[in-house]
């Protein structure tokens, strides 16, 4: 198994933050927001590499910056070429960037490198594998349905089945949210360039994805207790660092 960290966003809501220098490198505590999740990823033993694709704008911090972290799996940090806002890949894309340019055929965890949580992956692999070669989704229950809106909101049946899904409606009919957390058997990651090339819109967020492959296929859902961010802003940033400090 193998994991990929999307870190090739431009975190254009954490300016002046972000202007120069990328969101998942930001300390949270003592160590930068994607060393907590290479943390986690690294105590799921059957992952044997781990994939970090960033922008080329940013991709000498990144090297600079691996070249000193300690992981049990092998570290690959990828450059995805794009320089600027305009002309990024997209999670979506930056996946399939990754699946092609790194030959992937293993399957694939896949962890925005802005989400910050603090239960295990451990349960989550283990329903994965349980309901291998379905795709599996990672989510997180608000118990408020008023904050779901901003998210993917997700309805799953009491076999944890996805059964409904819709990115960023405005009026949620869960409060149950995809946390930008995957796991994808080998068998499916030819559905990610099915999916680009058969989209009309630049839909290049991950969660129109899943909204197109719950349709094609089973998806299930693991729900995640705890504590989880998904850092997309300033205020959010703050309240992490204040937790995880």
């Amino acid at each position: 198994m193998k994991a990929l960290i999307l870190a090739a966003g431009y975190a254009t809501r954490l300016y002046p933050l972000t202007k120069d220098y990328p969101k998942p490198l930001l300390r949270v505590g003592k160590h930068p927001l994607i060393e907590h999740i290479i943390a986690q990823v690294d105590a799921v033993k059957e992952i044997e590499e781990i994939v970090v694709v960033t922008n080329h704008k940013f991709i000498s911090i990144f090297r600079d910056w691996a070249a000193g972290v300690r992981s049990r799996a092998k570290l690959t940090v990828l450059d995805d070429l794009t320089q600027s806002e305009g002309d990024r890949l997209g999670a979506v894309g930056d996946i399939a960037f990754a699946i092609d340019n790194e030959g992937i055929r293993d399957d694939l965890l896949v962890v925005g490198g802005d989400n910050l949580f603090d239960a295990s992956l451990k349960d989550f692999i283990d329903f994965s594998k349980r309901a291998h070669p379905s795709p599996v989704i990672g989510v997180y229950d608000f118990k408020d349905i008023s904050r779901a809106s901003t998210y993917g909101v997700v309805e799953i049946d009491s076999k944890q089945k996805v059964t409904h899904f819709q990115e960023k409606p405005q009026a949620p009919r869960s409060s149950l949210v995809a946390m930008c957390l995957y796991y994808f058997p080998r068998e499916k990651l030819p559905l990610v360039q099915e999916y680009l090339r058969g989209r009309t819109e630049k839909h290049d967020a991950t969660g129109f994805y899943i909204d197109w492959l719950s349709k094609k296929e089973d998806v299930y859902a693991w729900k995640f207790e705890g504590r989880w961010y998904d850092i997309g802003d300033l205020d959010f940033y703050n309240k992490a660092k204040e937790q995880f400090s």
